[in-house]
């Protein structure tokens, strides 16, 4: 009982924690670029007019920091809701082709001029695009999946995707169009707008609650789907939740940033160890993570001096596809030992 309470103590200082360098970051956010300003200036420019000031943090930067903020948070909570349905630590949006998916159907929204970027039509299509893969993932991979079959079925929705987008940008009829596309889809949140952030917010927001939802579900989900069945849950009408919640999440997320990849991979497990095993308790703190992360990335991106800004999404692939290969040799070896 003492080791519970401890634990439950230190899990809550580490999400007040998070939720304080969340804030930190935000502000160091609003601080970073070309023309530096100091704290004090810029909640000065948030609250009242200061000229040039005011509108490089209002216009500029304050769109830019709450998408990163809330795309980071929703692929965090994306990503913990994933492991805790599938019971699978390598779980996560990217590696199923969801934001896969969710790119190719924005992208031939916008290639076949059917509806400009800042249509409701994008996130919508891009919606679409990531139910039908994750819910394919889920109906492949069938209710007791291993770790192999999953991947594979995820590698497999991934490539169907990427093929997908290569066609589009190849049938685009404007050749223009096809190269800011193609830019577009390595993922950056420069010159985003507020427009962009009224048009995806309320998706994300959504997605929040509905993968919330599902947290007790999650917890007796640990026990197996049987036992959790014998405890009164729906396992059916989680799995539909759960990608109705992934979808609507990150088909809005990859509608205004193109394609971020592994922060619903690393997020979840940066704080999981501090949790424990239970997927319920996880929810929050690799929602505050993810937003972390994803500020934290944006801010380096501003830092690191290029002729043209490098592109987030790939930052993130740097950061998580050396995390993702230390977590398949940590599983590797777990097995190998639970062999011997």
């Amino acid at each position: 009982m003492k080791s519970d309470s401890r634990g439950d103590i230190q899990g809550s200082l580490l999400t007040a924690t998070l939720a304080v360098l969340v804030a930190v970051l935000f502000v160091l956010s609003l601080m970073t670029g070309p023309a530096s300003f100091s704290p004090r200036t810029v909640i000065a420019s948030l609250f009242s007019d200061q000229g040039v000031a005011s509108i490089i943090v209002r216009d500029i930067r304050l769109p830019r920091t709450l998408l990163a903020m809330l795309i980071g948070a929703t692929f965090g909570l994306a990503g913990a809701s994933l492991q805790g349905l599938l019971r699978n630590p390598l779980a996560e949006p990217s590696l199923f082709g969801a934001p896969q998916a969710a790119a190719a159907a924005a992208a031939a929204i916008m290639a076949f001029g059917l509806a400009n970027a800042l249509s409701l039509a994008v996130p919508l299509a891009g919606i679409a695009g990531a139910l039908l893969s994750v819910g394919a993932l889920v109906a492949i991979a069938g209710r007791r999946a291993s770790l192999t079959v999953t991947l594979l079925a995820g590698l497999a929705l991934a490539s169907l995707a990427g093929a997908a987008i290569a066609l589009i940008l190849n049938l685009a009829p404007n050749p223009y169009i096809a190269l800011e596309i193609a830019f577009w889809l390595l993922g950056s949140l420069r010159d985003r707008s507020m427009e962009h952030v009224w048009l995806a917010a309320p998706f994300m927001i959504v997605s929040w609650f509905v993968l919330a939802y599902n947290a007790t579900a999650f917890r007796a989900l640990t026990l197996g789907e049987d036992a959790a069945a014998s405890l009164g849950i729906n396992v059916e009408r989680t799995r539909v939740l759960v990608v109705i919640g992934v979808a609507l999440g990150v088909g809005a997320a990859v509608s205004v940033a193109g394609a971020i990849s592994f922060v619903g991979l690393v997020a979840p497990h940066l704080v999981r160890r501090f949790y424990g095993s239970e997927p319920a308790r996880v929810l929050l703190p690799a929602s505050l993570a993810g937003a972390a992360l994803l500020m934290a990335a944006d801010i380096a991106v501003r830092l690191i001096p290029a002729v043209i800004e490098i592109k987030i999404g790939v930052v993130t692939a740097l950061i998580g596809v050396p995390f993702f290969l230390a977590m398949i040799f940590h599983e590797r070896r777990a097995l190998e030992d639970s062999t011997q």
